[in-house]
């Protein structure tokens, strides 16, 4: 029985000291601390001249186009990777080609004007230089078509 007991002690002491150094031990389970990432210095920089256009008062009916101009003022190559309209009333052209350093595109918006009355409307634009999106707004009044005039 004293044999016994003295198994049954040396078995809790080596199990006691695997659990404690098993607690010890990383598990390859836990997650990461989530690293920095670097700034990049030579990074694209979208620069828009603006970001809102009034177009004033405008004829029902005929099409009105603005542009927004696009600076690169980084040093890396910029990209326009998305360019979305906030409705189908509005034509959007752009390039899709890479922007290099100091150079500078158009982003052009031409608005169907068919309904009259205010509106505003926006474009949405995402780049390579930030996740953020650019949101480029343009505004106005359609002024309605006046009926000809009946002839007495």
């Amino acid at each position: 029985m004293k044999r016994f007991h003295k198994a049954l002690i040396l078995v809790s002491m080596v199990t006691t000291t695997v659990m404690v150094s098993a607690q010890n031990q990383p598990t390859t389970t836990a997650k990461a601390a989530p690293q920095e990432q670097a700034v990049n210095p030579d990074k694209p920089v979208a620069t828009f001249d603006q970001t809102l256009i009034d177009m004033g008062e405008i004829p029902q009916g005929i099409p009105k186009s603005v542009e927004y101009k696009l600076t690169n003022s980084g040093k890396d190559p910029l990209l326009i990777t998305t360019a979305k309209a906030s409705c189908g009333c509005t034509n959007l052209k752009y390039s899709s080609e890479p922007l290099l350093a100091g150079k500078s595109t158009n982003i052009s918006a031409t608005y169907n004007a068919a309904a009259a009355g205010g509106f505003s409307k926006t474009i949405t634009v995402i780049t390579n230089a930030d996740n953020k999106p650019v949101i480029l707004t343009f505004k106005g009044k359609v002024i309605p078509k006046t009926p000809p005039a009946k002839a007495e």
